[in-house]
């Protein structure tokens, strides 16, 4: 069985050896950081497979941290914060989180957390099909996107949203939908964490044909359209 390892980044010690023990508990390799300088010296020197990373960190802030792991990696990442506001999360998905979890939380909804998003970001027999479009190729086995013959990189979260869209084309999905079939049933964001991503993943497709291709179908929701 391949070694799964968590980094776990807060500054509350007891907070980190009880998710430990939870994490440890269902099989994964457990490191620690209480700091976001620490967080980020370990995640240049390991390889991890996903981060648990708190905002409100000495040193470093968590915002910056996300912000460094994405310049480089493309590591899920669960963000813990004390916040619960509307905009704490759209920023924290903006920055390239693929989960959100408000403090209180109980050790075992983290961990399901941690299992869903490992499992759905984990090799599946529906996503083994290439798809190609003009300007436009999507490699789930290797999860590369690619315009133009040029790589684009993109968040775990972002490549599960844009291979759904395509890999069920001409389909109108509304939010919700999207929500529950991308992110997964134990997720509990806002509307606009789908918003956030289809703006991000337009940008970042730039201003080539595959950009043209999500659709916004106002008043439902969104789909991906080829138009000849």
């Amino acid at each position: 069985m391949t070694e799964i390892r968590v980094l776990m980044v807060d500054d509350e010690k007891r907070m980190v050896e009880l998710v430990k023990l939870y994490l440890e508990k269902e099989g994964y390799v457990v490191d620690e950081a209480y700091d976001g300088q620490q967080a980020l010296d370990m995640i240049n020197k390991t390889k991890y497979n996903l981060i648990i990373l708190d905002l409100m960190l000495p040193v470093v802030d968590g915002w910056t941290v996300c912000k460094e792991i994405r310049k480089k990696y493309d590591i899920p990442v669960i963000m813990l914060t004390a916040r619960g506001e509307e905009f704490d999360k759209v920023l924290g998905f903006e920055l390239g989180a693929d989960d959100y979890v408000v403090k209180p939380f109980s050790p075992r909804e983290l961990t399901a957390r941690v299992k869903a998003l490992l499992r759905r970001l984990g090799p599946r027999e529906e996503q083994e099909e290439t798809l190609e479009f003009p300007d436009l190729i999507i490699e789930p086995e290797s999860r590369m996107v690619k315009v133009n013959g040029k790589d684009v990189d993109l968040t775990p979260k972002e490549f599960d949203l844009l291979y759904y869209l395509a890999r069920n084309r001409d389909k109108v999905f509304t939010r919700e939908k999207l929500l529950e079939e991308v992110w997964g049933y134990d997720f509990f964001g806002s509307l606009r964490t789908v918003d956030t991503h289809i703006k991000q993943l337009r940008e970042k497709l730039g201003r080539s044909k595959a950009a043209s291709y999500i659709n916004t179908v106002w008043g439902v929701g969104y789909k991906f359209e080829v138009v000849k």
